[in-house]
């Protein structure tokens, strides 16, 4: 992946990691159930094989996925996502629903499972037990940066 940004800011430093082109799709693809390279290139016309290699050599590196070799001759890779990988899932939900409200044509809503009807994202104060309206980003203090890394 590319050191694009050189900013202290949460966002700047996520886009280094999954901001170049192609790869939020195939993590979501991989999310989706896609596991093998042929599946990934399949869904995503367009997508050149040497794009794809790169961007899930990058993926690996990052921590988001993890290649299975499962043959030798020639060499082909199961792939999941990580721990890392799986919390993008809210990006993604997140981007689904934004586009439901803001897109001219949209393809996919969000609904829950159980009863079909759309569903919209809440924050959650674990220290309130409720959830919240009013959210801020803030800076990080020097203290919890310190206790954070000795975690």
């Amino acid at each position: 992946m590319n050191e694009r940004y050189n900013l202290p800011c949460n966002i700047a430093q996520t886009l280094n990691l999954i901001g170049d082109r192609w790869t939020l799709l195939i993590l979501h693809e991989i999310f989706a159930g896609s596991h093998s390279f042929n599946q990934i290139k399949r869904n995503l016309q367009g997508l050149s094989s040497r794009l794809l290699s790169e961007r899930l050599r990058c993926l690996e590196e990052a921590g988001l996925l993890a290649a299975e070799l499962y043959s030798a001759h020639p060499p082909r890779y199961h792939y999941t996502l990580t721990e890392s990988g799986k919390a993008l899932e809210p990006v993604f939900n997140a981007l689904i629903l934004w586009g439901r409200h803001h897109l001219k044509r949209c393809y996919k809503k969000l609904v829950h499972a159980e009863c079909g009807h759309e569903v919209q994202i809440a924050y959650y104060c674990e220290h309130c037990g409720t959830n919240v309206g009013d959210v801020a980003a803030v800076p990080i203090e020097e203290a919890d940066l310190a206790e954070a890394s000795e975690a």
